[in-house]
């Protein structure tokens, strides 16, 4: 375990004791502060009785942070390493391949946790500054961190999966960006209403991010939605951990 804290306290150095970590956190917040801005001017003047947070989740913003913070975040994880040539050193340290994929993983994890952390915020920001009293949704706030933490685990987990293939960090980056775009936009094909309902129809409904992510915004816990993001994480850890496991054949 100590060895897990001390290379996650190493990835978590690499993102905070440089430049580019907070340009990643400015980054993140200019965009969910577009989000907000766009929620306010959809609200305006208008009679809303569901909770603020499920309007998240219909900006462009939204989804374009989620998309595109988990490939900036976790292009560096093995990548870096191996074009420095400080992979090969790290490996052969008292280590074994699931410590360094696992901390690798936490601390890509963490970063992600810390830049949407102010975003539990923005609901009573509204409150506090709207004309008339905008009640909180306490439920459906929390919904949607969970939400947006099962989204950050999996995304986080295939980054790093991405990045163990390769040593440049802009493969990685548009790999990983690749894979979370086509997975995002096969949940469009859920909205098709054939004249019958298909298998595939219903694997596309269970597959959607967007229904995952309306459901989480309202308030709404499914437990296959949380095994279904758990497992896809503890599925490309896994393959990580290979990954990184196959120099030994070479």
């Amino acid at each position: 375990m100590s060895a897990i804290t001390t290379l996650t306290r190493r990835e978590l150095s690499g993102h905070f004791l440089c430049l580019r970590g907070y340009i990643i956190l400015s980054g993140v917040q200019l965009l969910m502060g577009g989000s907000l801005l766009t929620v306010v001017y959809l609200l305006n003047g208008r009679a809303y009785d569901l909770p603020l947070t499920e309007k998240f989740p219909q900006t462009e913003f939204f989804w374009l942070v989620l998309l595109m913070i988990s490939p900036v975040i976790t292009m560096r994880t093995f990548a870096q390493e191996k074009s420095s040539g400080t992979f090969e050193t790290l490996m052969t340290t008292p280590v074994s391949d699931i410590q360094v994929v696992l901390a690798k993983f936490l601390g890509s994890y963490f970063f992600y946790l810390t830049a949407f952390l102010p975003m539990l915020l923005y609901p009573f920001i509204l409150e506090r500054y709207t004309h008339e009293s905008v009640a909180v949704d306490a439920g459906a706030l929390l919904s949607l961190g969970l939400g947006i933490t099962l989204f950050g685990s999996f995304f986080m987990a295939l980054g790093c999966f991405a990045s163990s293939l390769t040593r440049s960090q802009i493969v990685a980056a548009v790999l990983t960006f690749a894979v979370g775009t086509c997975l995002f936009m096969l949940g469009y094909f859920a909205d098709l209403q054939p004249p019958e309902m298909k298998w595939w129809h219903y694997i596309f409904q269970h597959i959607s991010m967007l229904n995952h992510m309306e459901d989480f915004s309202t308030g709404i816990v499914d437990s296959r939605h949380i095994l279904y993001y758990l497992s896809l994480t503890a599925l490309f850890l896994f393959l990580t951990t290979k990954s990184i496991g196959s120099r030994k054949w070479k």
